[in-house]
Protein backbone atom coordinates (compact mmCIF):
# COMPACT_ATOMS: atom_id res chain seq x y z
CA UNK A 1 0.00 0.00 0.00
CA UNK A 2 1.52 3.07 -0.64
CA UNK A 3 1.77 5.99 1.87
CA UNK A 4 0.34 9.16 2.10
CA UNK A 5 2.24 12.09 0.58
CA UNK A 6 3.30 15.63 1.23
CA UNK A 7 0.27 16.94 0.20
CA UNK A 8 -1.78 14.86 2.09
CA UNK A 9 0.77 15.54 5.30
CA UNK A 10 0.12 19.16 4.55
CA UNK A 11 -4.13 19.11 4.23
CA UNK A 12 -4.49 17.19 7.42
CA UNK A 13 -1.80 20.23 9.01
CA UNK A 14 -4.43 23.23 7.66
CA UNK A 15 -7.80 20.92 9.02
CA UNK A 16 -6.58 21.19 12.52
CA UNK A 17 -4.92 24.48 12.32
CA UNK A 18 -8.26 25.09 11.52
CA UNK A 19 -9.82 23.66 14.23
CA UNK A 20 -7.75 25.30 17.18
CA UNK A 21 -8.58 28.79 15.61
CA UNK A 22 -12.61 27.96 15.95
CA UNK A 23 -11.96 26.62 19.33
CA UNK A 24 -10.33 29.70 19.95
CA UNK A 25 -13.00 32.04 18.89
CA UNK A 26 -16.09 30.47 20.44
CA UNK A 27 -14.42 30.19 23.90
CA UNK A 28 -12.39 33.42 24.01
CA UNK A 29 -12.63 37.10 25.13
CA UNK A 30 -16.51 37.99 26.55
CA UNK A 31 -18.20 40.24 24.78
CA UNK A 32 -17.94 43.82 25.93
CA UNK A 33 -21.49 44.04 27.03
CA UNK A 34 -21.12 41.10 28.99
CA UNK A 35 -18.11 41.78 30.82
CA UNK A 36 -19.30 45.13 31.50
CA UNK A 37 -21.91 43.69 33.49
CA UNK A 38 -20.43 41.10 35.64
CA UNK A 39 -17.60 44.64 36.55
CA UNK A 40 -20.83 46.28 37.60
CA UNK A 41 -21.02 46.09 41.07
CA UNK A 42 -24.08 45.00 42.64
CA UNK A 43 -27.16 47.77 43.10
CA UNK A 44 -26.74 50.17 46.00
CA UNK A 45 -28.61 49.15 49.39
CA UNK A 46 -31.61 50.97 49.42
CA UNK A 47 -31.56 54.47 52.08
CA UNK A 48 -31.88 53.25 55.63
CA UNK A 49 -35.91 53.94 56.25
CA UNK A 50 -35.31 53.50 60.10
CA UNK A 51 -37.14 56.50 61.77
CA UNK A 52 -35.38 59.23 63.67
CA UNK A 53 -35.06 59.39 67.61
CA UNK A 54 -37.87 61.26 68.64
CA UNK A 55 -36.45 64.52 70.88
CA UNK A 56 -36.83 64.18 74.53
CA UNK A 57 -39.13 67.66 75.27
CA UNK A 58 -37.33 69.88 77.68
CA UNK A 59 -39.41 69.46 81.23
CA UNK A 60 -41.58 71.98 82.25
CA UNK A 61 -40.46 74.80 84.83
CA UNK A 62 -41.73 74.25 87.88
CA UNK A 63 -43.42 77.55 89.03
CA UNK A 64 -41.58 78.64 92.60
CA UNK A 65 -44.18 79.94 95.38
CA UNK A 66 -43.97 83.64 96.76
CA UNK A 67 -41.62 84.09 99.30
CA UNK A 68 -42.73 84.44 102.96
CA UNK A 69 -43.13 88.23 103.77
CA UNK A 70 -44.96 91.06 105.78
CA UNK A 71 -46.51 93.80 103.76
CA UNK A 72 -48.50 96.96 105.70
CA UNK A 73 -50.21 100.38 104.15
CA UNK A 74 -52.86 102.54 103.72
CA UNK A 75 -56.17 102.38 102.13
CA UNK A 76 -56.39 105.02 99.24
CA UNK A 77 -58.86 107.33 100.60
CA UNK A 78 -56.70 107.14 104.28
CA UNK A 79 -59.12 105.45 106.35
CA UNK A 80 -57.71 102.60 107.15
CA UNK A 81 -54.96 100.23 107.04
CA UNK A 82 -54.45 96.63 105.85
CA UNK A 83 -51.79 94.48 106.64
CA UNK A 84 -51.12 91.27 105.23
CA UNK A 85 -48.82 88.18 106.36
CA UNK A 86 -47.66 85.42 103.88
CA UNK A 87 -46.29 81.96 104.97
CA UNK A 88 -45.67 79.06 102.81
CA UNK A 89 -48.58 79.42 100.28
CA UNK A 90 -51.15 81.12 102.78
CA UNK A 91 -51.89 84.62 103.99
CA UNK A 92 -53.55 86.03 106.85
CA UNK A 93 -54.59 89.84 106.86
CA UNK A 94 -56.26 92.68 109.22
CA UNK A 95 -58.10 95.33 108.13
CA UNK A 96 -58.56 98.30 110.48
CA UNK A 97 -59.75 101.82 110.61
CA UNK A 98 -58.98 102.50 114.39
CA UNK A 99 -62.44 102.90 115.56
CA UNK A 100 -64.62 100.33 115.01
CA UNK A 101 -64.49 98.62 111.65
CA UNK A 102 -61.99 96.02 111.01
CA UNK A 103 -61.84 92.18 109.40
CA UNK A 104 -59.62 89.39 109.86
CA UNK A 105 -58.92 87.29 106.46
CA UNK A 106 -57.58 84.10 105.15
CA UNK A 107 -56.72 82.09 101.98
CA UNK A 108 -54.47 80.69 99.78
CA UNK A 109 -51.58 82.56 97.88
CA UNK A 110 -51.43 81.25 94.14
CA UNK A 111 -47.64 81.12 92.60
CA UNK A 112 -48.19 84.31 90.89
CA UNK A 113 -49.17 86.25 94.10
CA UNK A 114 -52.85 86.25 92.99
CA UNK A 115 -54.68 85.88 97.07
CA UNK A 116 -58.76 86.38 97.97
CA UNK A 117 -59.03 86.52 101.48
CA UNK A 118 -62.17 85.93 103.00
CA UNK A 119 -63.41 86.91 106.47
CA UNK A 120 -66.23 85.61 108.93
CA UNK A 121 -68.16 88.17 108.20
CA UNK A 122 -68.51 88.46 105.15
CA UNK A 123 -65.44 90.66 104.25
CA UNK A 124 -62.98 89.76 101.11
CA UNK A 125 -59.68 91.05 99.67
CA UNK A 126 -58.22 90.54 96.85
CA UNK A 127 -54.99 91.70 95.35
CA UNK A 128 -51.61 90.50 94.57
CA UNK A 129 -47.87 90.63 95.46
CA UNK A 130 -46.34 92.93 93.15
CA UNK A 131 -42.24 91.83 92.48
CA UNK A 132 -42.24 90.87 95.79
CA UNK A 133 -41.85 94.02 97.33
CA UNK A 134 -46.14 95.45 97.74
CA UNK A 135 -49.48 94.39 97.73
CA UNK A 136 -52.14 96.20 95.58
CA UNK A 137 -55.97 95.39 96.06
CA UNK A 138 -58.90 95.96 97.49
CA UNK A 139 -61.19 95.28 100.34
CA UNK A 140 -64.64 95.11 99.89
CA UNK A 141 -66.54 95.35 103.77
CA UNK A 142 -70.40 95.76 104.07
CA UNK A 143 -70.52 96.20 100.95
CA UNK A 144 -67.80 99.66 100.49
CA UNK A 145 -64.74 98.88 98.36
CA UNK A 146 -61.44 99.95 100.06
CA UNK A 147 -58.24 100.08 97.58
CA UNK A 148 -55.26 100.19 99.25
CA UNK A 149 -51.99 99.60 98.43
CA UNK A 150 -49.55 97.67 101.53
CA UNK A 151 -45.15 98.31 101.13
CA UNK A 152 -43.18 94.80 102.12
CA UNK A 153 -42.05 95.50 105.88
CA UNK A 154 -39.88 94.07 108.08
CA UNK A 155 -39.86 93.94 111.85
CA UNK A 156 -41.25 95.86 114.07
CA UNK A 157 -43.40 96.65 111.07
CA UNK A 158 -46.09 94.34 110.39
CA UNK A 159 -49.35 92.85 111.76
CA UNK A 160 -49.70 91.95 115.75
CA UNK A 161 -52.29 90.29 117.62
CA UNK A 162 -53.25 89.54 121.45
CA UNK A 163 -56.02 88.06 123.44
CA UNK A 164 -57.00 87.35 126.83
CA UNK A 165 -59.24 87.78 129.69
CA UNK A 166 -59.04 90.74 131.69
CA UNK A 167 -61.77 91.24 134.67
CA UNK A 168 -63.77 88.73 133.38
CA UNK A 169 -63.97 90.20 129.51
CA UNK A 170 -62.69 88.59 126.55
CA UNK A 171 -59.86 90.76 124.78
CA UNK A 172 -58.83 90.70 121.57
CA UNK A 173 -56.71 92.81 120.44
CA UNK A 174 -55.50 93.68 116.49
CA UNK A 175 -52.61 96.05 115.23
CA UNK A 176 -51.11 97.72 112.35
CA UNK A 177 -47.93 99.19 112.43
CA UNK A 178 -46.83 100.78 109.44
CA UNK A 179 -43.46 100.62 107.90
CA UNK A 180 -43.03 104.31 109.06
CA UNK A 181 -44.34 103.60 112.89
CA UNK A 182 -47.94 104.63 112.70
CA UNK A 183 -49.80 102.13 114.14
CA UNK A 184 -54.00 101.35 113.94
CA UNK A 185 -55.96 98.99 116.00
CA UNK A 186 -58.67 98.34 117.56
CA UNK A 187 -59.29 96.27 120.62
CA UNK A 188 -62.20 94.48 121.19
CA UNK A 189 -63.91 93.57 124.70
CA UNK A 190 -66.62 90.55 124.49
CA UNK A 191 -67.37 91.33 120.83
CA UNK A 192 -67.32 95.36 122.02
CA UNK A 193 -65.43 97.67 119.40
CA UNK A 194 -62.78 100.79 120.49
CA UNK A 195 -59.69 102.29 119.67
CA UNK A 196 -56.68 100.23 121.14
CA UNK A 197 -53.98 101.53 123.15
CA UNK A 198 -50.37 102.07 121.37
CA UNK A 199 -48.15 98.91 121.82
CA UNK A 200 -44.38 98.57 121.96
CA UNK A 201 -43.52 97.26 118.54
CA UNK A 202 -40.46 96.19 119.80
CA UNK A 203 -41.52 93.99 122.50
CA UNK A 204 -45.16 93.90 121.79
CA UNK A 205 -46.28 95.01 125.29
CA UNK A 206 -49.52 96.17 125.69
CA UNK A 207 -51.37 97.74 128.60
CA UNK A 208 -55.37 97.15 128.11
CA UNK A 209 -58.00 97.98 131.28
CA UNK A 210 -54.55 98.12 133.41
CA UNK A 211 -53.58 94.69 132.31
CA UNK A 212 -50.59 94.50 130.74
CA UNK A 213 -50.45 91.93 127.48
CA UNK A 214 -48.24 90.83 125.09
CA UNK A 215 -49.04 91.12 121.11
CA UNK A 216 -47.56 88.58 118.91
CA UNK A 217 -46.79 88.87 115.50
CA UNK A 218 -49.53 87.16 112.86
CA UNK A 219 -49.07 84.34 110.76
CA UNK A 220 -50.66 82.05 108.86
Amino acid sequence: MKRPGPLLTLLAGLLLGLFMLTLNTTSGTKTASSAQREASPSASPKASTRPSATPTPSPTPSKTPVANANYAGRTDDDTASVAVSVRDGKAVAYFCDGRYKEAWLRGPVDDDGTMKLTAPNGAVLDGKIQQGKKIHGTVKDEGRPYTFTADKAVKPSGLWRATAKVRGAKIDGGWIVLPNGRQTGIVTRDGKATAAPRIDPETGAVTVDGQQLTAQPVTP
